[in-house]
């Protein structure tokens, strides 16, 4: 196969030195199967055309190589003029923080080739299938590997399946733990704050109608932490497992969790076989599977992860495995069978 060339579209300005974007993307510059990446910043206001959707016009950014790292100044972005187009590159690697821009991403998909070859570029991952399965209720196409979850769509929706047992309800676009609401013993729990049920359904009933939440039964082991394996091209990459502080229930990071590392069992590979090949059908290479503790003290699905997936620089330093060349591998397996 001829070399490929890569554009990465990402936005810099919410960066630190732990994002695997700089890693991943020195690794694939390396990689003698690549002509070069070229990095595009919706940070540069350059590019805001672009990012509004006008993919004919040129974007300005930089060509990744070895000395390409984190620069909290943002300036080899914003002074750089180096310019390419969207057309003019094999593979686009979408590497923007959610939640998903829907704008953006309708343009991206509408560009998108569903039958190699074709004059546009293959995009990882796929920006329809990120549209699709970045919604929390995408998992309802694994009711065999979830706790018991539900669609709320009214407040006796909300009160019918907290009286089956206590339940947390998640903003269906959200992530990072972000607006979570715990309800349990006739109370709701919203970042640390405590509200009678009924006083927390009034104040979020339009929310709730418009189909905001998805519901899941709160598992008692949660303390136990929630696993998250990095899963590329089918094949799992790493895992860590984020425990929640001490009397707290959430085990992100960003809410004060820490993360350790961890392995996979054989059920848990299982149940990732059964996720990858329904993601892979919608163009989902690269995704994380968050899996909690359930009450019988088996592993389930709680969370897919499918838009800029990070970790990989940790899962590389926690393993000794090399986690970036694999995954690049992972990239061109893929790009193998598409191209």
């Amino acid at each position: 196969m001829r070399k490929l060339k890569f554009l990465v579209l990402t936005d810099h300005r919410g960066h630190c030195d732990q994002n695997s974007l700089y890693a991943l993307t020195r690794q694939l510059a390396a990689d003698e199967r690549t002509a070069f990446v070229f990095v595009a910043s919706r940070g540069d206001e350059r590019n805001a055309a672009f990012f509004a959707g006008e993919l004919t016009t040129s974007l300005f950014g930089l060509t990744a190589e070895e000395h390409f790292r984190f620069d909290a100044s943002g300036n080899q972005f914003i002074t750089s003029d180096d310019q390419l187009k969207y057309g003019e590159t094999d593979v686009v690697w979408l590497r923007l923080p959610p939640p998903a821009d829907r704008v953006l991403f309708a343009h991206l998909a509408a560009h998108a080739p569903a039958t190699p070859p074709d004059e546009m570029p293959v995009i990882i991952n796929d920006p329809a299938g990120i549209l699709e399965t970045g919604s929390k209720a995408f998992l309802h196409h694994f009711p065999g590997f979830t706790a018991p979850v539900r669609r709320m769509q009214s407040k006796l929706d909300v009160q019918g399946f907290a009286e089956l047992h206590p339940i947390v309800l998640k903003p269906l676009q959200e992530y990072g733990g972000r607006g979570l609401v715990r309800i349990m013993d006739g109370k709701a729990e919203v970042g640390g704050a405590e509200f009678s049920l009924e006083e927390w359904l009034e104040t979020a009933q339009q929310n709730i109608e418009a189909g905001y939440y998805l519901g899941m039964k709160y598992l008692k082991n949660v303390s136990r932490g929630d696993k998250r394996v990095l899963v590329v091209n089918g094949k799992i990459m790493g895992a860590s497992l984020r425990l929640p502080a001490p009397g707290q229930w959430l085990c992100n990071v960003s809410q004060g969790g820490t993360s350790v590392p961890a392995e996979t069992t054989p059920e848990e590979e299982t149940m990732i076989a059964a996720v990858t090949s329904v993601l892979l059908e919608k163009g989902i290479v690269i995704f994380g599977a968050d899996m909690l503790m359930d009450d019988d003290g088996k592993r389930v699905l709680s969370e897919l992860n499918t838009n800029s997936i990070g970790g990989f620089l940790q899962a590389e330093a926690q393993t000794g495995r090399p986690v970036l060349q694999q995954t690049i591998n992972g990239i061109y397996d893929y790009l193998n069978g598409r191209l």
